[in-house]
């Protein structure tokens, strides 16, 4: 390489170091893991150490290197922070408080909520060790949040150091940043609204200037504390009062779904005139020990939820319906409204759910209708004002095609013993439109969580070939993307590196992105744990293996007949073998790890039959992964104990067990084993 090359690639990796360095720092919007950035400064000092010359003018080793300790650093969160499950009226609550006392096998119970009002606003974790604050992190992605500790600082609301001789050793508190309605007319020529201001001003790389915006701090409740030695959640509440933190007045202990609805329309009927926006009050088990017992789904806790206010309607003039067609097949009809502002966002679609809503509702084209939009799910259609209907109107013929042209049908469901209500395109990855609709679920953010590669991105590239299979995805030319308008380099690296980034996949997600239908992110958690690994996952590709592992699939507790036959269908098809082959060659795929407890079961499968008398079946399971055991769907030779209820156990179960010298227990010798 002659001098003049080497002078080229040394300012063009410089140019590139500078690139990446004033999106690190001053955009914090890194291009670029942290490993990338130092392999390219070090070969930039490499050059200059060999080629002396280089350093003439403006050498790195004088320009970066320290600035690098100014970004957020990313800190896992002692305790996960979870996402909150959603009900949006009192048959919801009412199933909520049922699964509860379903799971805990406690009938008929009153349970005792604690109330908080849902403030839309930015969440934040406080660390205290013997009363000092020493870490501050926002939520990120739940696992992992920014250190914004010296910004948190600034808001007064957020006490330094807490007095308090009976303090555990370590606590965390948690709660909501926000800004209120009053001060942010104050600074709203600066931002999109409150929350954003929010948000924005937490992640200055300046206190001084986080402290000129005037964000206030709502504790609401505890991750990590060590030791733990409250009882009840509004015991805790109560504490952060004493030591000093801002609680919201709203806040209340109530008993059972009376008190609940009565507290729900009252804070609804003051929303508008609160200070902060709320969108609705969350509940959570007042007992602590009944938290702990209840415990979390993968996204969410049992013990808690938000009750959102009721939805907002409005009055629209349907122009057309047409159906859509989900990434599972599903055809859903769709009513093209006239525009109309609901909630503060502008609708034009409202979804009709399935063909027999249609009939139930009348719905006809040139209907006048009540739609209305709860949270942020899409709008529907909620009745007809059959006093505005024209006289000429036709009812809605639902059709019998799909939009690839092939003929739907209505499937006989295993569960429920019924056929479905919702119509099907069984062509998968051959019919075009399940299969644009499969790639936009395995971007998302519970499968690959590609940012930068959303659904309107999924329909541009599709209709520019871009991407027709998963796998084109890490096959994308990304000097063709840069072409296209609205994509610039900055736009284009992004996608780039978070492309990168979803090539590291747990099986678990991988398992769940591959879109089998009826497989949640539960079922492909338990189904990780059988398979293992990606070499393991892989056999079940092949027909020659197949039929035996679908077998032994039977052994899992949580997958039954529906999970087994949809598995089947799908790897049946040839083409999601091809398809789901050739993504995993793009992929390095991590091995299941699971939790790995050790403990009284561990290496232990245990089933349960029959109905128990102090805790539910769902709450044993949980116990027994709890202690390091496994829990089996079946009896089989791989069982070591069969625990059996007092109410209504299977017969053949316990026999098949006694055939094949399994260890049998009664409920009673259960809790005995278990010393509980």
């Amino acid at each position: 390489m002659n001098k003049q090359d080497i002078k080229k690639k040394y300012n063009k990796q410089k140019k590139l170091l500078f690139k990446y360095n004033h999106h690190y720092f001053n955009l914090d919007s890194p291009l670029i893991s942290d490993s990338k950035f130092d392999q390219l400064k070090n070969e930039i000092i490499k050059l200059e150490k060999d080629f002396p010359y280089l350093r003439k003018n403006n050498s790195i080793t004088d320009q970066v290197g320290a600035p690098v300790l100014k970004k957020f650093k990313k800190i896992k969160h002692a305790k996960q922070m979870l996402s909150l499950s959603n009900t949006f009226d009192s048959k919801g609550m009412k199933d909520f408080i049922n699964k509860i006392s379903n799971y805990l096998n406690l009938k008929n119970k009153i349970f005792d909520f604690s109330s908080e009002l849902k403030i839309d606003g930015i969440s934040a974790s406080l660390t205290y060790e013997n009363g000092l604050l020493i870490k501050g992190l926002s939520r990120g992605d739940g696992v992992t949040g920014e250190d914004i500790l010296e910004n948190l600082k600034t808001i007064k609301d957020i006490p330094k150091k807490i007095y308090d001789d009976k303090l555990p050793k370590i606590l965390e508190v948690r709660g909501e940043v926000y800004i209120g309605k009053n001060d942010f007319k104050k600074i709203e020529k600066n931002f999109a609204n409150p929350r954003n201001a929010a948000g924005g001003s937490l992640r200055q790389k300046d206190p001084k200037e986080t402290k000129k915006i005037p964000l206030k701090f709502f504790a609401y409740g505890f991750g990590v504390i060590n030791p733990m030695i409250y009882k009840t959640q509004s015991e805790f509440i109560s504490k952060l009062k004493k030591w000093g933190f801002i609680v919201n007045p709203y806040n209340i202990l109530v008993s059972g779904i009376n008190e609940i609805e009565k507290h729900h329309k009252n804070i609804e009927s003051l929303r508008h005139s609160l200070d902060y926006d709320i969108d609705g009050i969350v509940f959570k088990i007042n007992d602590l020990n009944l938290q702990k017992r209840l415990g979390n789904t993968s996204n969410s806790p049992r013990w808690a939820t938000a009750y959102k206010f009721s939805s907002e309607k409005a009055i629209s003039v349907i122009k057309d319906i047409v159906i859509q067609v989900g990434r599972t097949g599903a055809i859903t009809p769709v009513a093209k409204i006239e525009p109309v502002t609901v909630g503060g966002v502008v609708v034009s679609n409202a979804t009709l759910h399935n063909e027999d809503e249609i009939k139930r509702k009348d719905v006809r084209l040139g209907d006048t209708i009540v739609i209305q939009r709860a949270g942020d799910v899409i709008p529907q259609v909620v009745s007809v004002n059959l006093q505005k209907r024209k006289k000429n109107s036709k009812k809605y013929i639902f059709p019998n095609k799909c939009l690839c042209g092939s003929i739907i049908q209505k499937e006989f469901n295993l569960s429920t013993k019924k056929e479905d209500a919702v119509r099907r395109c069984n062509k998968g990855y051959d019919c075009s439109f399940i299969a644009k609709e499969r790639l936009k679920h395995i971007v998302s953010k519970e499968a690959f969580n590609i940012d930068g590669l959303g659904k309107k991105v999924i329909d541009q590239f599709w209709k520019l070939n871009f991407i027709k299979k998963p796998s084109d995805i890490f096959e994308l030319d990304f000097d063709k993307i840069k072409k296209l308008e609205g994509w610039g380099d900055l736009s284009v690296e992004n996608l780039k590196t978070a492309i990168d980034q979803a090539k590291n996949i747990s099986l678990n997600r991988f398992i769940y992105a591959i879109g089998v239908r009826h497989i949640g992110q539960e079922n492909a958690k338990i189904l990780a744990s059988f398979f293992k690994s990606a070499n393991q996952f892989a056999y079940i590709l092949k027909q020659a293996h197949r039929d035996d592992i679908l077998k032994n699939l039977n052994d899992l507790d949580g997958i039954g007949e529906t999970q087994i036959s949809s598995i089947k269908n799908f790897f049946n098809k040839n083409k999601n073998v091809e398809i789901v082959q050739k993504l995993i060659t793009k992929l390095n795929i991590q091995d299941f790890k699971g939790t790995n407890v050790k403990g009284k079961l561990s290496n232990i499968n245990v089933m349960f039959t029959g109905g128990f008398e102090k805790i539910s079946r769902s709450e044993a399971k949980t116990l027994t992964e709890n202690l390091g055991g496994k829990v089996l769907g079946s009896v089989s030779k791989k069982l070591n104990i069969l625990v059996v209820g007092n109410s209504k156990p299977t017969k053949k179960k316990i026999e098949k067990a006694k055939e094949l010298k399994i260890k049998i227990y009664s409920e009673n010798e259960w809790y005995k084993l278990l010393n509980i």
